[in-house]
């Protein structure tokens, strides 16, 4: 009992002398709560890990609420991409059981040991001050523009045979995916499209020496953000794609599960038209333009049927290219898979 007492008193001692230099009393708030968390703990490892997968948690299911909230609105629905696929709740259920399922196995444990790791590398995690965000903003840029490349090769190798059929599968089990739907993957994919996220801070702090976990947590915020928003499902007037001709959005994304193929990366549109994998996108998007076109002055039930009809067609194509893509079927002259 003792040595127990005296122990917790030296790493309770240990823990304020992280802030022996630092004048509590000039920080932001936000900084003094940063400082209290890691001396409440006691244990830096412990600290930066619980709050990373709290944050982690928290944000992705937060930022869930309003999306399962605006599917539940039928006000909302003349802004939902493919109209008549509202999710029950019985899916959102099953979807948010996988969810967790990879959360515990796979993210959980990555993040329990990414302070050791970051440390390392000599990134700051207890220290404050915080970067200003003049040195913030640039790299959370840089770690946009990596995340978004990786994954568009990443996320086009999952679309190979194997890989697809063993693994990318599961994430297209929603042909209109919802916002709970983001994370819903297999744990090796899970793991495999997840190093894009972080891997580029990895990288950054190795080779500049010059990162802070804060900044860390701002940008797996916004990712978070993105991904969660790309699959809610909705365009609406003032989504981001609107106001930011190259981001990608619900609208871009929505389509990659509904067709399949095309638009593999994330954030942003400029590798799919640098490669070329958004042709069939493009084509969709002037369809529905010369539709709506042709389609003035019919009633409302007369224009949503046609586009039920052009959606419709749309999934059957997708349905045979990922048939295509499993095996199933060696015909490749209707869809070809890029």
């Amino acid at each position: 009992m003792a040595f127990n007492a005296t122990a917790a008193a030296a790493a309770h001692e240990a823990a304020h002398q992280l802030y022996a230099h630092v004048d509590l009393s000039k920080l932001s708030w936000l900084e003094q709560f940063w400082a209290a968390w890691y001396i409440w703990i006691d244990n830096p490892i412990i600290a930066t890990g619980l709050m990373s997968f709290l944050l982690h948690e928290i944000v992705y299911f937060g930022r869930c609420v309003p999306w399962i909230i605006i599917d539940a609105m039928p006000y909302f629905q003349k802004w939902k991409l493919q109209p008549n696929k509202i999710p029950t709740a019985q899916e959102q259920w099953e979807c948010t059981k996988q969810v967790l399922f990879s959360h515990f196995t796979i993210e959980l444990p990555a993040i329990w040991l990414f302070h050791p790791m970051a440390e390392k590398l000599g990134m700051q995690t207890y220290q404050v001050p915080f970067p200003s965000w003049q040195t913030m903003l640039p790299q959370v840029a840089i770690f946009f523009v990596f995340e978004d490349m990786f994954h568009y090769f990443a996320h086009q190798a999952l679309h190979w045979g194997p890989l697809y059929k063993h693994i990318h599968k599961l994430h297209h089990k929603y042909s209109a995916p919802f916002g709970l739907a983001a994370e819903y993957a297999h744990p090796a994919e899970v793991f495999i499209l997840g190093t894009g996220t972080i891997a580029g801070p990895i990288l950054y702090c190795y080779f500049t020496h010059n990162l802070h976990i804060f900044t860390v947590y701002v940008w797996i915020t916004l990712r978070l953000f993105q991904a969660i928003d790309a699959h809610s499902g909705y365009d609406f007037p003032w989504s981001l794609q609107h106001i930011v001709p190259f981001w990608s959005g619900a609208e871009h994304h929505d389509f990659h599960h509904m067709a399949f193929t095309n638009n593999y990366s994330t954030s942003f549109r400029w590798c799919d038209r640098l490669f070329g994998t958004d042709d069939k996108y493009r084509e969709y998007r002037r369809r529905i333009a010369t539709s709506k076109a042709a389609m003035k002055g019919k009633s409302k039930a007369e224009q949503e049927e046609a586009e039920r009809q052009l959606i419709a067609e749309i999934e059957a194509e997708g349905q045979r290219a990922e048939a295509i893509a499993e095996g199933c079927i060696q015909d490749a002259k209707t869809v070809k898979v890029q």
